[in-house]
């Protein structure tokens, strides 16, 4: 009998540290409640927002007037992402979504870049796009794909990614939809070259295997944020 009761102990601690481990690799937690709308003027700091009073709570709250209908300028890299996340949109406090517009001028590019808090669902609306990601070391695997309009790609969560439009007459739009209400976005090149403070150029040109003096001048670019 002790033996069963030991193995049936045993059996449902496992199930509950697998519930548990699932429970933390998920982008975000899941919600308690049908919605926990952002209190944005809250004092109390949690992990993403206090809940405003559901009885504080109408439509307006999972609504914005449209942030995806006009696109905006683009900018030196040759691409804007416009995104609606838990900053636009209140209401998606705790549903773990959020979604971007990215308009892509004439060979524009959503540079080499990250989500440290995402898996990234892209499709093209218009025009053409060459996308890729690479994996974790020490494999370093590079994945790419050409999109044509109608079609989708998957960008897994916190691996850097691109997106270019190879035309060099016609822009480029997708939809990107992203498992988080706060993904986070990381430009490699803005990270690395455009830190505040700047990173050592000793660390950097030891990094990268190149003269201090190229990293000096990389340091010294004006390096755009196209995320906006």
């Amino acid at each position: 009998m002790l033996p069963r009761m030991a193995s049936s102990s045993f059996l449902l601690l496992a199930i509950l540290l697998a519930l548990a481990s699932w429970q933390g690799m998920a982008s975000d937690p899941s919600p308690l409640q049908d919605f926990c709308v952002a209190d944005m003027h809250s004092p109390v700091l949690v992990n993403g927002f206090a809940c405003l009073n559901p009885m504080d709570v109408n439509a307006d709250h999972f609504f914005k007037a449209a942030m995806l209908d006009t696109p905006r300028k683009t900018n030196k890299v040759g691409s804007n992402v416009t995104l609606i996340n838990v900053m636009q949109i209140s209401g998606l406090n705790t549903l773990g979504i959020s979604i971007a517009r990215i308009d892509y001028a004439p060979l524009g590019q959503n540079p080499p870049h990250t989500h440290p808090r995402a898996t990234e669902i892209i499709t093209v609306l218009e025009g053409t796009l060459y996308v890729g990601f690479v994996t974790s070391n020490p494999d370093n695997k590079f994945f790419s794909k050409v999109l044509n309009k109608g079609d989708v790609f998957v960008f897994p969560v916190g691996l850097i990614h691109f997106q270019f439009n190879p035309n060099p007459y016609k822009p480029a739009v997708a939809i990107a939809a992203l498992s988080s209400q706060n993904p986070g976005a990381i430009t490699i090149a803005n990270a690395v070259f455009g830190s505040k403070p700047p990173i050592s150029d000793d660390v950097l040109a030891k990094a990268f295997q190149v003269e201090k003096g190229t990293i000096d001048w990389l340091q010294a670019q004006f390096w755009e944020n196209n995320h906006y």
